[in-house]
């Protein structure tokens, strides 16, 4: 009969198979593109490698084409911003520290850890003028916006010195920082005024008419400042330390406006760039996490983040907004470029005369590409990004409450196993809360009956720690009483839970002798209060 029956299914044959097709998995929506990040996004990456070390700073020339310098170990090496191709060099004694050009782009002016200060005319690449009079590193130097005779440098012994160039003598000593001045920036309205920062956490603005070489302003930053920088309003400044990039209103008394804290590491420099030649400015940091942020300090938030493969040492951008310069702790600069546009549209032009028919069919096949069909998985995603109008009723969903594990556990009825996970994490608000849900739901007797030696003994530990404190003492004292009572024949003999019961023997001892004396003070206390109260 077997053998019949096995014969039979093995002859069977189906009348009819269906394919089962593979069941097609939607690709997951990208974020929606932001102007901020189509802008930045859109430069076209160039390395330039092989520089001795960490590149300190990058700097700017204001005149066009607006080459950069770079700093790097004990070199200034000058990019054109066309080719992004070295043209000149020039070397120091120790490593170069800052770079600044002048407003007419003819000199340039760099400070090294020996305490000298040096300005080079670029076209001929000579050394014009050498001033010394720091008595350590100087770490900042800075020409004014639109002054040519003067410079403004501070360095590791506190000072800020206002130097005349043609004369190369110091014509102020600016004292007021008790600590590393690091950084400084001079303001893009008035010549006479800059900014420095320093690592006793302070920010002080200066102004060179004043007499008594007295600062104006002074801002706490809260940490180590390590750049600082004028936004170009003039009213206001930016500053970076630690992880932090503070907005100070210098007008409104030095107010901070806003504060972002997206980095992970120390932010080693920032930048002020213009989105385009007629866009809003944005605000540039880089970080030892080797992260770019670019900041609109407008609405308070990072509207772009950029990653590199390296901590990131100094930052730049050109004046026209074509050129971006970041500076890497392995010797590493990473440009990007932009194209020029009106030579873009010009080949485009040319390209649309020659190829007008091909642009129309091109024209035709994108229609039909970007037309949604319900066979399509963007028919079903449309509208998802559109914002409300003003007159629509926003219908917002409540947001689901994250439970903890041993809540989860509570869910599943597994009380046990709630209790012991509660009692691990040591919040005793959290213990009392479950416990109170144990006796709610009359496990609690079950649960202690229950529990192992180990288990055991962080309870003990806990009622012993816990059960003279007022807030959780009506209930565990209760408690305490009945895992005494349940579980006394596995407690005694045991060497674990001696100390533990002698502690709680103390405990409870000394809150009896409280109690008993705070009765005496009523009993004292209670016919005074009668007195007074006739």
């Amino acid at each position: 009969m077997e053998e019949e029956l096995r014969v039979r299914l093995n002859d069977h044959q189906p009348s009819k198979i269906f394919p089962v097709k593979p069941k097609s998995t939607p690709k997951p929506l990208s974020k929606p593109e932001t102007p901020d990040s189509r802008y930045w996004s859109s430069f076209k990456p160039h390395s330039i490698p092989n520089l001795v070390s960490s590149v300190s700073a990058v700097a700017f020339s204001p005149i066009h084409p607006h080459s950069f310098a770079v700093a790097h170990s004990t070199t200034v090496s000058l990019f054109s911003s066309n080719t992004l191709a070295p043209s000149r060099r020039f070397s120091f004694k120790d490593v170069v520290s800052s770079v600044s050009f002048r407003s007419d782009g003819a000199l340039l002016a760099a400070s090294d850890l020996s305490g000298t200060v040096q300005v080079f005319d670029v076209k001929e690449r000579m050394a014009l003028r050498s001033l010394r009079s720091h008595k350590a590193a100087a770490r900042f130097v800075k020409y004014p916006v639109h002054d040519k005779l003067h410079l403004v440098s501070g360095g590791d012994d506190g000072v800020v010195k206002y130097w005349d160039v043609a004369g190369g003598t110091v014509i102020s000593d600016l004292i007021g920082h008790k600590d590393y001045v690091r950084c400084g920036d001079c303001s893009p309205v008035n010549d006479s005024m800059f900014a420095t920062g320093a690592y006793d956490h302070t920010i002080k603005v200066w102004d060179a008419r004043v007499g008594n070489s007295k600062w104006i302003a002074e801002i706490n930053h809260g940490a180590p400042v390590e750049d600082i920088v004028y936004l170009p309003s003039g009213g206001m400044i930016a500053t970076a330390g630690l992880n932090s990039v503070k907005v100070w209103d210098l007008i409104g008394g030095g107010r901070m406006v806003c504060s972002m804290e997206s980095h992970n590491k120390t932010v080693t420099c920032l930048s002020v760039g213009r989105m385009g030649l007629e866009g809003e400015n944005r605000l540039v940091s880089v970080a030892l996490d080797g992260y770019m942020k670019v900041f609109d300090y407008g609405r308070g938030k990072v509207t772009y983040s950029m990653r590199f493969p390296a901590s990131l040492m100094s930052v730049g951008l050109s004046p026209d907004s074509s050129v971006r310069v970041v500076g890497g702790s392995n010797g590493m600069v990473f440009a990007g470029k932009k194209k020029n546009k009106a030579r873009d549209e010009e080949e485009k032009k040319k390209a649309s005369v020659v190829t007008s028919f091909w642009s129309v069919k091109s024209e035709v096949d994108e229609s039909r590409r970007r037309a949604l069909r319900p066979s399509y998985f963007r028919y079903f995603q449309r509208g998802q990004s559109e914002k409300p109008s003003k007159d629509d009723y926003l219908v917002k969903e409540s947001k689901g409450v994250k439970l903890t594990r041993h809540d989860k556990l509570l869910k599943k009825f597994r009380h046990k196993e709630a209790l012991v996970s509660v009692l691990e994490e040591k919040k005793p608000a959290d213990v009392v809360a479950v416990m109170e849900e144990l006796v709610a739901r009359r496990k609690i007797v079950k649960c202690v009956s229950n529990l192992e030696e180990g288990e055991l003994g962080l309870l003990l530990s806990f009622l012993q720690r816990y059960c003279t404190v007022e807030r959780y003492s009506k209930l565990l004292m209760a408690l305490t009483k009945k895992v005494l009572e349940t579980r006394g024949e596995d407690i005694n003999g045991k060497e674990e839970f001696k100390g533990i019961l002698r502690n709680l023997k103390r405990e409870v001892n000394q809150e009896i002798k409280i109690q008993q004396s705070l009765l005496e003070i009523q009993g004292v206390i209670a016919p005074l209060m009668r007195i007074a109260g006739r």
